[in-house]
This record gives structure tokens, C-alpha cells and sequence, in this order.
């Protein structure tokens, strides 16, 4: 609490704290709280709501209190009857087809709008007509177009709701007791191939020769301007294709075990293709627009540039009391056509999936697939894809995966498979949510992975004690317990290993903490490594027992198996992880950089709070900040270059560029971190070089190679 006795004031609100006590000024402190937090940072108490915060409502105000608002209507029936969405749109036809197409590029806006977290009831159902779609029905084009809307609306919700991935601030798949279901919706498909082929036949009578056009005279134009018939035409086309596309996406994603996924890729690309043809309409929009026009394309919500007709945004709010008071910005027509851009490459990435039946890879492409940081839509449909009615792809049950991922179906008879198969699917699940949600998950279900790596160590240990009198089957299955024993402390160092990598994504860690985060990385992925490379050798082993007779084992037994380019890939890791730890280390000691203390805590603090759930789920025991704080000590430049980490990296990268050729993504991967480990090579050779005595030498770690593993940039001032 700051002193009250600075300003000479008392305040009787707080009890007496006695003559002896000490109170001091908290001011500077905040101050530097305040200068140090970055945009969008929040400090806040254990029992903060965020979501609580931003949906109170304080009576009287008119920032927060909707219904204080004299402005706007108070209800839908006055909205239209005071012409604010009238039907059909313009007595006038050529007026009328711009401003259908102008519904049509802002409900576009307000969709994509919906998706990034915003409510339905400020984004897609501040459309009036959408409100009372009834209303529309004499209108064939805009009915059609409002009804495969809200169909599609129905099927993201559908597909949110049963993936359960939304954060947990989230309003997206908040109804708010919305007309979002309808009869007749079922048939929105045919109604709007209906309003195409008309359309459709009305460009090519526009386009057809002066020799056919009397052939084609019976056929109605859209509008009363002839010159201006097939660009409208064509805008409206390109537009009405999207949705029917997009729709058919949808539903060919949600057949069971992956079967519509070849022909969603065939819709994706038709997407696409209507995405294009959208915003080449932009010209032709813009230079025949009526109406008020709107300041930018950059802002713009239609490519026209006009004002929508139709829309209340603040209509909802007062009518609906869940719908937050708040009014929010559309994202722009631009930008919504490049929201719908990405987030159909997402979901072609994963209709392209092989639908790897093997865990590893699985939780590879997961992981591959989370670094262009998908929207929530497409990561709903990659959970639903991988975790249906509890199993791999609907079709593998998770015991099956993980007897593969040991190498032996006999595990399956182990009575901790169950358990842990469950553990798999929250893992899953957990990994297709975003980022920070993702992290915190991960933190929390170490601790179940380790307590079932315990239990099963004790049954490991049971069974060791009644080993005394058993026959063979008995000690086969002391083997498989084994292996699974394995198999588990693989997966918890893993998802440990998947924690502390998300700190970089999330840009966590300040860079005078990347040197204790790359040790503590260093020490997992040892015992990563040991653990894949015992249960490879137990898969080996198994495989040979049951193909091959005694006295072959014996001479196999002799020989040196190759590394498998999934252990020489973590030992990359392993070299690369070290390798920064004792540059930084380094660069602490002999050139006195990172060495700015912590405004608000030590540096032993701040390890027991990077660290605190790690430590919590006992996946190391003995590693303290005490061994940290030695190991570092010890660390100087001599040593970094004696066991030229960065140079072993690039010596493996190059027979892994050989393994991987046919895995782009692999391949990829190895490049990236090849190219950190030359960077950092040649950064140390320049620092060591110079000596621990030069002041005009400034170092500095940047990510422009790899997401997670810095490369330092020296230079001279």
C-alpha cells in the first residue's frame, strides 16, 4: 500500500496498524511495472476474470451500459419499418444488384469477424434480413444467400462446439438465443444452384454473339443497365460459388475417418479460385458504385466502397442481454478475403494429411501444423479429424496406437494401456488448442503423466520381486512392462520438452533467461533421447526375437545398428540447446552481458517460475537452481569452442539432409537448424576472437531462423 502520510492525509477506512509500523512508498515501483509491461500485458490477482471484467455492466454509464443508448432502434419490427432493410433493396434493379452485393461483402466481413472470437450477435446476425429471413423470401438472390449463411454458421458452431478447442473468453458459439436454425435450411444448397444457374444463363446471353442473342431474348437481365450486365454478373457468380464451395468443405470434413477429405481438397481449390475472381470484381465494383462510399479499401467492409444496407450493430445489444455492450470493429473486406485465404491453405494442409497411423507422427504434423498459428475454425477440425468417438481417426483404437508406438501388440494386455490411451487423447486435444491455452494444458497434465509413470514403475517393480519363480510368459510380460515403462517417460519428457518450446513461441522468456531455459531444455532432451533410443532398442529386439532363430540373434548381436534419423535429429537439438547455454553463459561471465538484475525478483525466482510445474511433476529429481547457478559459473568461451556444439550440428544436418530427402517438412527442419548452428558458429569464432576486454562489441540474440533457438548477431559500436 503507498504511504497516505506523504500528503498529509489519514484515511479512516483502513484500521490502525500500530505507532511501530514502517510504511513505505510503493510508487516507484508501480511506476516501473507500468513502463515495463508491454501492449496487451495485464498484472492480476489469482481470482481475476477476464472474461467477467469485460462482460460487467455499470448502470448508468454509456460506455457500458447498452440500454442507456437514446439513439438506434429498440426493436427489429421498428427497424423495418422504418426502411432500414428494405425488400427488395432499390426500386431500382441496377441499384438493387449493388446493394445485394454489398450485403453480401459485409456479411462476408462479419463472418470472418465472427471467427476471430467476436459474438454472433454484434458480427453475422447484426444483419437485419438474416434477423427475419422470412422477410426475404420474394427476394430469390438475397434469401438464398442469407440461408446458406446461416447454414454455414450452424455447421462452424457445430464443429467448435463437439472439438470444445474456443478459449475460455470466448463468444463464439454463444447463441444468445438467435434465429440460427430454420425450416427449409437443408435445402439452402439447392435454392442458392438454383439462383446460379439463372444467373448463369443470364452472363451467357449477355456474352452470347449478335446471331444467337434473339435465341436468348426471353431470357430476364438482371439489371436495366445492359452495359453493366455481366461484370454484375460475374461478381455475383464468383460470390455465390464461394459459399456454396465453402459449404461443401465444411461437410466433406465432418464425414467420419477422413473420407471426404480428397473431395474437400477439390472444394478448397474451387475456394480459392472464387476468392481470386472476388477480388478482381474489386475494379469493376469500385468504378460503378452508388451511394455514400466509404473512406478506404483498407477499412472498407464491401468492395464497392458503398455502405450496407441492413445492418444494426448495437440492435442486438439491446435486445439480447448476454450480447456484450461493447461495440466492436469489422474487420475489413480486405482482410476478410485474406482471413478466408489462410484459413483455407489451413485446412488444405490438413486434408493433405497422410493420416499417419503412428503416434510420432502424428504429434510431428500437429506440431508442424500449429507454427503458422491457425485460427480457431481450422484447429476445431484438425481435433475432430484425429480424436473421433475415442479414436485415431475414428477408425484406430488408441491402444492399437500406442502396442505400435512400442513395437509389441502384446502391451496391449497391460492394464495401464486403458489409462494411458486417455492420457493420449487429452494430449491430442490439448495440442489443437492455441498456443497459450496450449501451454498452460501442458503444465497441468504432466502431472498425470508422471503419476501413471510412477504406477507403473511400482507394478514394473512388483513384478521384478515375484521374478524369482516365473516361467517365461511371466518374464515376457516383466519386458513388456518395461517397455511400456519406457514408452511413458518418453512421452512426459516429450510434452515437457512441447512446454518450454511454447515460452519462445509466446515470447515468455526476456533474453537474460534464455540461458537457464536452454540448460533445463539441454537436460530433457537428454533424457528424451535416452528414453527413444531404449525403447527403438526393446522394438529391435522384440522384432528380431519373434523372426528370427538363437543363434542368428547372437551374430546380429555383434553388430552396430545405424542411428535412426529420428535420434540423430534430437542429438541436433541436444548440441544446439547446449551449445546456447554455455554461449550465454559465456557471454555472462567474461563480457558482463544479461546481467540485468530483476526489477521485481531474482534470478532464482524467476527459475522456480519458468520451472515450477516441471519440478511439481518430478520428471527430474536433483535439478535445482543451485546446479544450474554452478554449471554456469564454470562456463566460459574456451570450452564452448573446445566442443564446437554448433560444429557437430552441422555435421549430422548433412547425412540427415540425405534420410529426409523425401520429407519436405523434415527437411525443412534440419535446414533451419542448420542454419542456426552456422550463424552461432561463426558469431562465437568473431567473440572469441575479440577477447573478454572489448567494450565496442555488442551481442544480441534474434529468431530469424528457427522459432525456439536464437542465433547471436555480433556487432561493433
Amino acid at each position: 500500500m503507498a504511504t497516505t502520510e506523504k500528503r498529509g492525509v489519514k484515511d479512516d477506512r483502513f484500521p490502525s496498524t500500530g505507532e511501530q509500523t514502517v510504511w513505505a512508498d510503493v510508487s516507484p515501483l508501480l511506476t516501473s511495472a507500468c513502463n515495463d509491461l508491454q501492449d496487451g500485458e495485464l498484472i492480476h490477482g489469482e481470482n481475476f476474470s477476464l472474461f467477467a471484467a469485460m462482460s460487467a455492466l455499470e448502470i448508468m454509464d454509456p460506455k457500458m451500459d447498452s440500454g442507456i443508448e437514446s439513439c438506434g432502434y429498440r426493436s427489429v419490427e421498428e427497424a423495418i419499418e422504418n426502411g432500414a432493410a428494405p425488400i427488395p433493396l432499390s426500386s431500382d434493379r441496377t441499384v438493387d444488384v449493388q446493394c445485394t452485393i454489398d450485403v453480401m461483402d459485409h456479411l462476408l466481413a462479419c463472418e470472418a469477424t465472427w471467427h476471430k472470437g467476436h459474438s454472433l450477435a454484434q458480427t453475422i446476425f447484426s444483419c437485419i434480413y438474416l434477423l427475419k429471413l422470412e422477410r426475404t423470401s420474394s427476394h430469390a438472390l438475397l434469401h438464398s444467400y442469407c440461408r446458406i449463411i446461416r447454414a454455414t454458421c450452424n455447421a462452424v458452431i457445430s464443429v467448435v462446439s463437439d472439438a470444445r478447442t474456443h478459449e475460455e473468453e470466448d463468444l463464439f458459439t454463444m447463441a444468445h438465443g438467435l434465429p440460427l436454425k430454420g425450416e427449409g435450411d437443408e435445402k439452402c444448397l439447392s435454392m442458392l444452384n438454383a439462383v446460379e444457374e439463372t444467373i448463369s444463363r443470364q452472363l451467357r446471353a449477355c456474352k452470347a454473339p449478335s446471331s444467337k442473342k434473339k435465341v436468348l431474348e426471353d431470357i430476364e437481365p438482371l439489371q436495366t443497365n445492359l452495359d453493366l450486365e455481366e461484370g454484375f454478373c460475374k461478381a455475383l457468380l464468383c460470390r455465390i460459388r464461394f459459399r456454396k464451395h465453402f459449404y461443401h468443405v465444411l461437410m466433406c470434413m465432418r464425414k467420419p475417418q477422413g473420407r471426404g477429405l480428397d473431395l474437400a481438397r477439390k472444394h478448397i481449390a474451387a475456394c480459392l479460385s472464387e476468392l481470386s475472381c472476388i477480388h478482381k470484381s474489386l475494379g469493376f465494383l469500385r468504378s460503378n458504385a452508388c451511394g455514400s462510399s466509404q473512406d478506404d479499401i483498407e477499412d472498407g467492409t464491401t468492395a464497392s466502397g458503398c455502405q450496407a444496407v441492413g445492418f444494426d450493430a448495437s440492435l442486438n445489444s439491446r435486445l439480447l442481454a448476454p450480447t456484450p455492450p461493447r461495440s466492436i470493429r469489422i474487420l475489413s473486406w480486405k482482410k476478410a478475403l485474406e482471413y478466408y485465404e489462410k484459413l483455407l491453405q489451413d485446412l488444405d494442409i490438413i486434408c493433405s494429411f497422410s493420416l499417419d497411423p503412428l503416434l510420432e507422427g502424428v504429434l510431428r504434423f500437429v506440431v508442424q501444423f500449429q507454427r503458422s498459428q491457425p485460427d480457431l475454425v481450422a484447429r476445431a477440425h484438425l481435433q475432430l479429424l484425429l480424436v473421433q468417438d475415442g479414436k485415431l481417426y475414428g477408425r484406430d483404437p488408441f491402444y492399437d496406437v500406442i502396442s505400435r508406438a512400442i513395437g509389441d501388440q502384446e502391451v496391449q494386455k497391460n492394464k495401464f494401456v486403458g489409462h494411458l490411451g486417455q492420457l493420449v487423447i487429452n494430449l491430442l486435444k490439448i495440442l489443437c488448442t492455441n498456443a497459450a491455452w496450449q501451454r498452460r494444458k501442458l503444465g497441468k497434465i504432466l502431472q498425470d503423466w508422471s503419476v501413471t509413470s510412477v504406477q507403473v514403475e511400482l507394478a514394473c517393480k512388483i513384478e521384478c520381486e515375484e521374478k524369482s519363480n516365473t516361467s517365461a510368459d511371466e518374464n515376457a510380460c516383466l519386458k513388456l512392462s518395461k517397455a511400456l515403462l519406457i514408452w511413458t517417460e518418453e512421452q512426459t519428457y516429450w510434452i515437457a520438452y512441447r512446454f518450454l518450446m511454447l515460452g519462445f513461441e509466446l515470447e515468455l522468456y526476456s533474453p537474460n533467461e534464455y540461458c537457464m531455459v536452454y540448460w533445463f531444455m539441454y537436460i530433457i532432451l537428454i533424457k528424451l533421447l535416452e528414453k527413444a533410443q531404449l525403447r527403438i532398442a526393446g522394438s529391435i529386439d522384440t522384432t528380431k526375437r519373434k523372426g528370427k532363430k538363437k543363434r542368428e540373434l547372437s551374430k546380429d548381436a555383434s553388430r552396430d545398428a545405424p542411428m535412426p534419423p529420428s535420434i540423430l535429429l534430437l542429438q541436433c537439438y541436444i548440441f544446439l540447446s547446449e551449445g546456447l547455454a554455455m554461449m550465454l553463459a559465456a557471454l555472462c561471465n567474461e563480457h558482463k552481458v544479461f546481467q540485468r538484475p530483476g526489477i521485481f525478483n531474482t534470478e532464482q525466482e524467476r527459475f522456480i517460475q519458468h520451472f515450477e510445474l516441471l519440478q511439481k511433476a518430478r520428471i527430474l529429481d536433483h535439478i535445482s537452481y543451485v546446479l544450474f547457478e554452478e554449471w554456469t559459473f564454470r562456463s566460459c568461451f574456451s570450452t564452448v569452442v573446445k566442443y564446437n556444439y554448433f560444429g557437430d550440428v552441422q555435421r549430422i544436418s548433412k547425412e540427415l539432409k540425405n534420410s529426409f530427402a523425401g520429407d519436405p517438412d523434415r527437411l525443412a527442419e534440419v535446414r533451419q537448424i542448420e542454419q542456426v548452428a552456422v550463424h552461432n558458429r561463426i558469431a562465437l569464432n568473431v567473440i572469441n576472437h575479440a577477447g573478454g576486454h572489448d567494450p565496442s562489441l555488442n551481442v544480441s540474440f534474434e529468431f530469424s531462423h528457427h522459432p525456439c533457438f536464437a542465433v547471436a548477431v555480433v556487432k561493433r559500436s
